[in-house]
């Protein structure tokens, strides 16, 4: 493990949470703020025992155990751990950039809520991953999602160094058409990003008032994130 967040508000939409942080991500997002996961070491920061026994000591505290990274699906234990938690009788909940669908699959029935993150249209994933090919599986995590019943929302977050408005709009169209009702924009925010060339790029205005007017006509639930 990457470690722990043993409490938050904002992670799991309605829940009081822990937040449990797994090592490895095979890209490299410039606006990552978690760069520091994205590296799989073969010793654990924290072993997975250590955060076992602080969920023990959190229940009757917290509502749910969100299993974000770095990238969860990455890890072949995740699956384990998720059945261990709900043991404990906390509610699960899984962040994922979707690039491993199949192991995605395994663990959905045993999470309670998924937020997934949905970079750009497929033409513009590998500027934002730097990794070639990196949208290849990231369609079929979507789809498998949406068809899955289990609740959910997915978030973009956006630059205007990585996204043009037409993209933008692009990408909310082709999610809404997929079945997508909850979609959440996330604006880039400087606060532990590394990369110099987006910090310096104000987001001040952006996306515009009428973008977000036509994006939040296409889903049930639309929601700009600036903070």
């Amino acid at each position: 493990m990457g470690g722990i967040t043993p409490f938050t508000a904002t992670d799991y939409p309605g829940q009081l949470a822990a937040v449990v942080f797994v090592q490895g991500c095979p890209w490299r997002c410039g606006y990552c703020h978690n760069p520091h996961l994205q590296s799989r070491t073969r010793d654990s920061p924290l072993a997975w025992a250590q955060v076992l026994a602080l969920l023990q000591r959190r229940v009757g505290l917290i509502d749910a155990v969100v299993f974000s990274g770095g990238e969860p699906t990455i890890d072949r234990a995740l699956g384990n751990a998720m059945r261990e938690v709900r043991a404990l009788g906390f509610g699960v909940g899984l962040h994922t950039a979707g690039m491993y669908p199949r192991r995605l699959q395994e663990v959905l029935p045993l999470v309670d809520w998924v937020g997934m993150d949905i970079k750009a249209t497929q033409q513009g994933y590998d500027a934002i991953t730097r990794t070639a090919d990196s949208a290849k599986t990231v369609w079929a995590s979507a789809k498998l999602l949406v068809a899955s019943g289990v609740a959910h929302e997915f978030r973009t977050t956006v630059h205007p160094g990585l996204h043009t408005p037409s993209e933008i709009l692009a990408l909310a169209q082709t999610l809404s058409a997929m079945g997508v009702r909850n979609y959440v924009l996330q604006v880039f925010r400087s606060t532990g990003c590394k990369d110099d060339e987006l910090n310096v790029i104000s987001t001040e205005k952006f996306p515009s008032a009428d973008l977000i007017e036509n994006m939040s006509a296409l889903f049930e639930s639309f929601v700009l994130r600036r903070e």
